[in-house]
């Protein structure tokens, strides 16, 4: 049996080269578990990690009794590691959070209260801590986004996300879907999302993974593949079988 199973909760954190990382994201989710408004588990994904943060993620999980892991052969990026992530929990609801803990699993208690009626509840970075230059990009490629998908969402970056697990299975897919989740889940016939205002941290170990490119121009490009996928978007109800 899956033991995902047994919490209404888990989270999905994917792991790329945080080893400097794993004793606080040990420290930090032992903390907020604890204190959890509803059963709720950790599940990290080792995103092929090329440093020790498989091996630490390991010895972690077997000193923890509610944290569990998940390894990839080979580095497949982070739409991948949450889509796993996705496919293996059994929890009624699945939320995801960054390793780098920009953001908090605290406010995970912010986002639970709304997700019996929104298939996706989404964090709005208050105050960000990065950079001029990476809050330009984020506000331009969020505005190019609104245009292009009419999703309303504000910040579809934020790392701190909470979804109904059947909802987060229906949706489509690709390298880079992380930043269409609201347009993605809108997608799917009666679903709502919501927005709530979140606190956001200074980086503290670590090195980010994003660039130009993956924050940038590669989410640009994506809108046009968005823009494909909603003419040909497929809804059905079914209101009667005999299976």
């Amino acid at each position: 049996m899956n033991k995902t199973s047994r919490y209404r909760f888990t989270i999905v954190v994917p792991v790329y080269n945080e080893t400097e990382n794993v004793a606080r994201l040990e420290e930090t989710f032992r903390s907020y578990l604890a204190a959890a408004s509803c059963p709720t588990c950790v599940l990290f994904v080792n995103d092929g990690s090329t440093d020790d943060s498989l091996a630490r993620l390991a010895e972690v999980c077997a000193r923890n009794e509610h944290f569990y892991y998940l390894s990839f052969a080979r580095n497949a990026g982070l739409s991948a590691a949450i889509k796993a992530g996705i496919d293996y929990a059994q929890s009624p609801l699945v939320g995801y959070i960054d390793a780098d803990l920009q953001t908090t699993p605290e406010d995970f208690e912010l986002l639970l209260p709304h997700a019996e009626e929104h298939a996706l509840v989404t964090g709005i970075r208050a105050n960000r801590k990065d950079t001029f230059f990476k809050r330009f990009q984020s506000r331009f490629a969020n505005g190019f986004r609104r245009m292009m998908t009419r999703d309303g969402a504000t910040d579809t970056g934020c790392p701190l996300k909470v979804m109904q697990t059947p909802a987060a299975r229906r949706i489509p897919f690709f390298r880079g879907m992380h930043r269409f989740l609201p347009a993605l889940v809108l997608l799917q016939e009666g679903a709502r999302y919501r927005e709530i205002p979140v606190r956001h941290f200074p980086r503290t170990a670590g090195e980010s993974k994003f660039h130009l490119w993956n924050r940038l121009v590669s989410p640009l490009m994506d809108c046009f593949a968005y823009r494909w996928m909603k003419k040909r978007a497929i809804n059905y109800t079914v209101d009667r079988n005999n299976l």
